[in-house]
């Protein structure tokens, strides 16, 4: 199927329409959970060790970045690693993908990972995301080699239709996203699910320095005026625009760009 063709056939199942209807400078995020399971196959120091000494020098060779990895701390269906890849576009993810399946050395690396005893996770499952028009693709936190790793909040927000979850991106795009910022959350990416389970719905990831830095910074968010003005506006109340919301507590692993 032509990718234009796709995209208009999709706007039925859950895709925001109008927003791919041109080209634009938003990434699409692929968020891949691998989920494991705890056992004698050591499943997650095999995946950590093949995403960070195979996986992640595959996608520097291809340009792709900045990744990040991360395991889970608080999250439903646990244990997993979950990896965050930005590509510029549909037609950019399908090259980076060529470019994947032609180099040998990953190639290498893959089947002799596909070869080893027992099982190296017990499922892959995939989403794609379309970044935000005011926050595009990833943005990675300043950091240093002496900062100790931040802690990050996973959040998906569900819609019951397309024209619920075109208002929740409008009040993030309008001020939610900039008043996060003013309340101490880090915004990492937003993206509107393109393709991908409970659809409709948006995913976005937000960094704190820590566990108590998280309840502060919500807190602070929570009792901010400018949230009270934004969430007193009849068509932003979230009994109308928000059926259900789900989180999960992250932390990088060493080799993430996120972190």
């Amino acid at each position: 199927m032509m990718r234009r063709n796709f995209l208009a056939t999709s706007a039925g199942g859950g895709l925001v329409a109008p927003a791919l209807a041109a080209p634009s400078r938003n990434s699409i995020l692929v968020l891949q959970y691998w989920r494991m399971r705890n056992g004698s196959d050591d499943q997650i120091k095999r995946t950590t060790d093949f995403l960070s000494q195979s996986v992640l020098p595959a996608y520097k060779r291809a340009g792709i970045g900045p990744v990040g990895c991360f395991t889970n701390i608080i999250a439903p269906k646990s244990p997993f690693i979950l990896s965050v890849i930005p590509h510029r576009s549909l037609a950019a993810m399908e090259e980076d993908q060529r470019t994947l399946a032609a180099d040998q050395d990953f190639l290498k690396d893959a089947a002799a990972f596909d070869a080893l005893p027992g099982l190296n996770y017990v499922r892959a499952e995939s989403s794609l995301l379309y970044g935000f028009d005011t926050m595009p693709g990833i943005e990675v936190p300043p950091t240093d080699p002496q900062r100790p790793p931040r802690i990050f909040e996973l959040r998906t927000y569900e819609s019951n239709n397309n024209t619920t979850l075109r208002t929740k991106i409008e009040m993030f795009n309008r001020a939610e996203i900039a008043i996060f910022r003013k309340c101490g959350l880090l915004p990492v990416f937003f993206g509107q699910t393109i393709v991908g389970p409970d659809m409709p719905n948006l995913t976005y990831m937000v960094g704190f320095d820590d566990l108590a830095g998280r309840e502060k910074s919500w807190k602070t968010f929570v009792e901010s005026a400018e949230w009270k003005k934004l969430r007193a506006i009849p068509e932003y109340a979230d009994a109308k625009i928000v059926s259900n919301i789900s989180n999960s507590i992250l932390r990088p692993l060493p080799f993430s760009a996120i972190r």
